[in-house]
């Protein structure tokens, strides 16, 4: 047919709904994590493996990804995304039940590694709750408040008793079963779930309410520990040691004698973070090349917890300005889908929440691996290994280009709907006349000049 665009794949991706932007840096970064997996550690490798096979690992993961960014962006009710919101915390409740009550079903587990449970074995995959539970909370609380405002909610007529069943009960009880496994997932994982409660526009009482209920779960929590002399809730010990901790493990190093116990749980303590920093040393501008870090052989976690450090030791600081600026990236595109959003506020709050968690998460680890604050051992989104948190992150992408699409669609429709500012039909005949003019066709020439101005 005459006129019509012939596709190819150079063009293909104009064909694709949604937010284009949000598309490139999902790909940008799940293409950083197969480079850096290739380079990254040889923790990695297990028996009769190469660094090859390393690489294939991470591209059928990168599938899988993808695939199901595919899946969810490829749902265009997004009621189908509001039922499914409503059972997250159903959803997060079960598996941190299994993990916090050391469920040991046989094909189901809790997993206790580093003197922590944040892993269920289900048959041979292993399930990192806390991912899970992030994406399952946030999109469970963008229904719960725009359900609320739309009086869908079921239960006692007065506002506030829905509030305490369906936001703050589920808010507080989520944060606490959190604790035993991870003090700084469970700030991270309250502070995001504050923060959507708060873009849902509630009352001010309410944040009060929250936040106050948040403090006093703390305070109980420090009381059991304090009274069970550590033995319940033992990461908080863990927590409280890493923000005051008073040992000077540099000072231990260079006073011991070489080889004793003193000397090398003191270089334990520091050996990740000083690395990381040095990693970052040795980076410079334009860093030291694909697959020639040399810190990758002594910071057993950086392909996880010092992915940024790695990042800059091979790529420089011209690396790590990428990858800092996808993640501002998100944090733009995610505001602009927001507000094309309307008066969805169920599209608004997932959208926002899922962009906070990417983008606060992705800063929690670069501060961390410049040594700003506690370790909190949060990965790098998309970019870090881990199977969990790089398929909950699609999904959190997905749904974030599932929204994107939609409001794409409410944009266009409101386009359509509205009043041009000019009429057409108006511009035509005037255009027509001011051809008669300059061909000498209409003796009215004071009109014509008149119509030629305002053109």
């Amino acid at each position: 047919m005459a006129g019509k665009k012939k596709r190819s794949i150079w063009n293909i991706f104009e064909d694709i709904e949604g937010d284009k932007v949000v598309w490139m840096i999902a790909l940008l970064l799940m293409l950083i994590s197969v480079l850096c997996m290739f380079s990254s550690t040889s923790r990695l490798l297990v028996s009769g493996q190469s660094r090859i096979d390393v690489v294939k690992d991470q591209l059928i993961l990168v599938a899988f990804g993808i695939g199901i960014i595919i899946a969810i962006y490829s749902i265009r009710n997004l009621g189908v995304l509001r039922w499914l919101s409503k059972f997250g915390f159903v959803l997060s409740f079960a598996l941190l039940a299994l993990l916090d009550l050391k469920a040991d079903l046989g094909f189901v587990r809790s997993v206790e590694i580093n003197g922590a449970r944040r892993i269920l074995q289900v048959g041979p995959v292993q399930l990192h709750v806390f991912e899970v539970v992030k994406v399952a909370m946030i999109m469970y609380l963008s229904w719960a408040m725009d359900a609320l405002k739309r009086g869908k909610l079921k239960g006692p007529e007065k506002e506030i008793w829905k509030k305490i069943i369906y936001i703050y009960a589920p808010f507080v009880i989520t944060f606490v079963m959190i604790i035993p496994g991870s003090n700084s997932s469970a700030l991270v994982i309250g502070l995001l779930m504050f923060i959507t409660i708060i873009i849902g526009n509630i009352g001010t009482r309410d944040m009060l309410i929250l936040a106050g209920s948040a403090v006093l779960m703390v305070a109980l929590v420090f009381g059991i520990y304090k009274i069970s002399g550590g033995s319940v809730f033992q990461r908080v010990g863990t927590g409280i040691s890493r923000i005051f901790e008073d040992d000077h493990w540099e000072q231990v190093v260079t006073e011991s004698p070489t080889g004793s116990h003193e000397y090398y749980q003191a270089l334990d303590k520091i050996r990740q973070p000083y690395s990381a920093k040095i990693a970052i040393h040795e980076g410079g501008l334009f860093g030291k090349g694909p697959g020639q870090s040399t810190q990758r052989y002594v910071v057993p976690d950086i392909s996880e917890d010092f992915m940024y450090s790695f990042i800059i030791e091979e790529y420089g600081v011209f690396g790590g300005i990428i990858v800092l600026m996808l993640y501002l990236s998100l944090m733009a595109r995610g505001s602009l889908i927001v507000r094309y959003c309307g008066n969805d506020l169920f599209a608004k709050l997932a959208v926002a929440g899922l962009t906070m968690l990417i983008v606060l998460q992705a800063f929690l680890h670069i501060f961390v691996n410049c040594d700003i604050g506690p370790m909190t051992g949060q990965t790098l989104p998309l970019v870090s290994h881990g199977t969990s948190a790089f398929l909950c992150f699609s999904i959190a992408f997905g749904i974030i280009l599932s929204i994107s699409r939609y409001a794409s669609r409410k944009i266009k429709k409101e386009q359509q709907e509205s009043a041009p500012l000019v009429e057409r039909e108006s511009i035509k005949q005037d255009l027509d006349t001011l051809d008669d003019f300059e061909s000498g066709m209409n003796s009215d020439d004071d009109d014509l000049i008149d119509i030629a101005d305002e053109l």
